[in-house]
C-alpha cells in the first residue's frame, strides 16, 4: 500500500499548516496562532471524521493543486473557492473521495478569503511546542507549503476511524459580498474610557464603519475610515505594555484601529478599546482588502450571584 500523502503541485497566493495553535506559552511570548479561520478548520475536520484540532491547509484565495498518493478522504471549507477534481467540479463543505493520483485543485475565490482542506487523518507535519500551526509572526512551527512538498497523512483515529463519514454536504451561509456591510460584535476594552464622545459614537455607532486596509494579514486588520481621538486627559498619557488577545481592537497613535488576528503579538502599548467576540473573529479573517466592516457593542449577559443553602446530594 502506498504511503498516505499529499503532493503539492502548486499553493497559489500562500498555504499554510495549521491546527487549532498552541496554548499555554504566552507566558514566553509565544501566541496561539493557529488557523485564522477556527470555525471553518473545525467544520472541515468534523467532515471528513478528525477530531477538531487535526491540522489542515489554510489556503489564502485559492490556486492550490495537489496530488494523493493513496486514496484520501477531504473536505474544503471557508472561502468559496471552486473544487476541482481532475477537472471535474465537486462541492464544497462535502465529504470528498480523493483516489489515489487523482489531483484535487482550488480555484480563485469569489468571496472570503480562506480556504481550508481537511483530509481524514491530519496533515502529519511534525509539531512544534505541541502545535503543527505556522506562527508568520514569529517564524514558528513548519515552513509555509511549497510547490514539490509532499505532506504526510496521519492514520485515521477515533470512533469513526474505521468508517466512512455519514454527512455529505453541510448547507453553510454565504459569505458577504465586495459592498456588504460586515458586522463585528464586540464588549468594551480596558481603555476605552480613554476615547472621546465623538470617538465612541464612531465606535458604536450604526451609521459608522471603516475599511480593510491593503495592510492586512494573518496578525491582524489595520482599518480606515473615522479617527478614534483619545480625550483630553489621555492625550499624552503613555501606556506600558499589557497583554493582548485575538479580537483585540487596539489604537495606535493616528488614531486608525487594528484588530488583531490569529497571530497577534501577546503584548501591545496602545490602548485596547474593544475586543472582538472569538466566534466574530473567524468572520473577520474572511474579509479581504476593500471590504467594509462596522463593531457592534454586544449584550454580555451578567453574572448572577445569590446566597443558596448547601445542595442535597439528591439534589446534585
Amino acid at each position: 500500500m502506498s504511503p498516505r500523502r499529499l503532493r503539492v503541485e502548486r499553493t497559489g497566493p500562500g498555504v499554510l499548516v495549521e491546527d487549532l495553535g498552541r496554548i499555554g506559552w504566552a507566558q514566553l511570548g509565544v501566541t496561539r496562532s493557529g488557523a485564522a479561520d477556527l470555525r471553518s478548520l473545525r467544520r472541515a475536520n468534523r467532515l471528513v471524521g478528525n477530531a477538531e484540532g487535526a491540522a489542515g491547509l489554510e489556503i489564502l484565495i485559492g490556486g492550490l493543486e495537489v496530488v494523493a498518493t493513496a486514496h484520501l478522504v477531504v473536505a474544503v471549507t471557508g472561502a468559496t473557492c471552486p473544487v476541482r477534481i481532475d477537472g471535474r467540479p465537486v462541492p464544497r463543505e462535502a465529504v470528498l473521495d480523493l483516489p489515489a493520483g487523482c489531483r484535487l485543485s482550488l480555484g480563485t475565490a469569489a468571496t472570503g478569503l480562506r480556504a481550508y482542506l481537511a483530509v481524514r487523518g491530519g496533515v502529519d507535519v511534525p509539531p512544534v511546542l505541541g502545535s503543527r500551526s505556522f506562527d508568520t509572526l514569529a517564524g514558528l512551527g513548519p515552513s509555509p507549503v511549497a510547490p514539490g512538498d509532499v505532506l504526510p497523512v496521519g492514520p485515521a483515529t477515533g470512533p469513526l476511524a474505521g468508517e466512512r463519514p455519514r454527512v455529505d454536504v453541510v448547507p453553510v451561509a454565504g459569505w458577504t459580498g465586495p459592498e456588504d456591510v460586515v458586522v463585528l460584535r464586540a464588549v468594551p476594552g480596558p481603555r476605552v474610557d480613554w476615547l472621546t464622545a465623538g470617538a465612541l459614537d464612531h465606535l458604536w455607532g450604526p451609521g459608522s464603519g471603516w475599511r480593510v486596509s491593503a495592510d492586512a494579514d494573518r496578525v491582524g486588520l489595520r482599518l480606515t475610515g473615522p479617527v478614534l481621538a483619545r480625550d483630553e486627559a489621555h492625550r499624552q498619557a503613555e501606556l506600558p505594555s499589557e497583554g493582548l488577545v485575538r479580537g483585540a481592537v487596539q489604537v495606535p497613535p493616528g488614531g486608525y484601529p487594528v484588530l488583531f488576528l490569529a497571530d497577534h503579538p501577546v503584548t501591545g502599548g496602545y490602548p485596547v478599546v474593544a475586543a472582538v467576540l472569538d466566534a466574530d473573529v473567524d468572520l473577520a479573517a474572511q474579509l479581504r482588502p476593500g471590504q467594509r466592516m462596522r463593531f457592534a457593542r454586544a449584550v454580555v449577559p451578567r453574572t448572577i450571584r445569590r446566597e443558596t443553602s448547601p445542595v442535597r446530594p439528591e439534589e446534585a
